[in-house]
């Protein structure tokens, strides 16, 4: 099996494997030079120095799964007729099944200054550029910027977070309950400007400050871009495309270059993946699951929103920022929040296995 992609989806590919069964050789190729590590603390703990490089390993000396780990090389083509992986190295790996798990990138902004977390080696620069104080600007309230936003304020900075659309959050969350969540940041001292692409950034030897379209012009000392992902599959163009590779038997794809960007998709979806490989029994789907700390808040969603879901507050004050929410659809339950409800998150969580879920 040749497994391209060495994160989390990566080696949870290789641990499905030994667990369903397969006793052959397992090849994993993976771009960085950094066996598998946990990326959620990066833009939370890692930044404030809570936790270390060593923290973040989700391998362990007593694990052994007998895998080929091959570091530091890049996949730059696919063959899906003789399933031939072709490397930077101008290597050939060819192998009876292909496990797809590139991942995604951080969408740039090319500027002296400005700075994306998505890799350990993008959060030790940040980290590095955190260790002095001065004026920060996030652009993009998502959960990447909102978290970078919190650790930046915990560290002392003046921070500003931008988002194009008038509602952080609301595609996940939902326009109301997005609203409530992002009012987080104002109880921290953090500047939030919604409804406000940016247009320009200023500065030469280093970034000065960013342009808004309504003609702001906010000071900035450094700049954080959270602005999306890009799936790493243009690899995969001489064969057609991530569609057209895994329409081929024995290929798959698995984590975020098939469009997911959970945590628990890339842990858990691998399983799946594998079991079509081996012609198993898959294990049961569960309910989308994804959670973030901000200001010291544990936030945390499962299930599924869609427009026209109805949303109702079943426990705790919204104006406390510790309650659970309930979205229903159909008089079912479709997906619950909640913030600072741990236990309470976790019983209705199991609710949502029960109940009728969108693919």
């Amino acid at each position: 099996m040749a497994i391209v992609g060495a994160s989390l989806a990566g080696l949870a590919a290789v641990r499905a494997l030994r667990r369903q069964s397969f006793a052959g050789e397992i090849v994993v190729v993976g771009a960085e030079p950094h066996l598998p590590y946990d990326r959620p603390p990066l833009s939370k703990d890692f930044l404030t120095g809570a936790v270390t490089v060593t923290d973040l390993a989700l391998t362990h000396d007593g694990e052994d799964l007998g895998a080929d780990w091959r570091l530091g090389v890049t996949a730059t083509g696919f063959d899906p007729r003789t399933r031939a992986v072709h490397l930077d190295t101008g290597e050939v790996i060819r192998a009876d099944g292909v496990v797809i798990a590139t991942g995604a990138r951080a969408r740039p902004i090319e500027h002296l200054g400005v700075h994306t977390l998505r890799t350990l080696d993008d959060a030790l620069a940040l980290r590095e550029a955190l260790k002095q104080t001065g004026r920060l600007v996030v652009i993009g309230a998502g959960f990447i910027g909102a978290e970078v936003a919190s650790s930046a304020r915990k560290l002392g900075w003046d921070v500003t977070v931008v988002e194009s659309l008038p509602t952080p959050l609301a595609g996940q969350l939902g326009t109301e309950m997005g609203e409530i969540v992002s009012r987080l940041h104002g109880d921290h001292g953090v500047r939030l400007l919604t409804g406000l692409p940016v247009t320009g950034l200023t500065g030469t030897d280093r970034i000065e400050a960013v342009e808004l379209a309504d003609g702001t012009r906010l000071p900035a000392d450094l700049v954080v871009a959270g602005i999306g992902a890009i799936p790493n599959v243009e690899w995969l163009e001489s064969a057609g495309g991530l569609a057209a590779a895994t329409s081929v038997p024995g290929v798959v794809a698995t984590g975020d270059c098939t469009g997911s960007q959970h945590w628990t998709f890339a842990l858990e979806h691998p399983a799946t993946a594998v079991a079509e490989l081996l012609g198993t029994d898959p294990p049961v789907t569960k309910p989308p699951y994804f959670w973030s700390d901000q200001y010291g808040v544990m936030i945390q969603f499962a299930g599924h929103h869609a427009p026209g879901d109805t949303v109702r507050i079943v426990e705790g004050d919204p104006e406390r920022r510790s309650f659970l929410a309930v979205y229903e659809r159909d008089g079912q339950p479709s997906a619950v929040l909640g913030l600072n409800q741990p236990k309470l998150f976790t019983r209705w969580r199991r609710q949502l296995r029960s109940a009728p879920q969108e693919a």
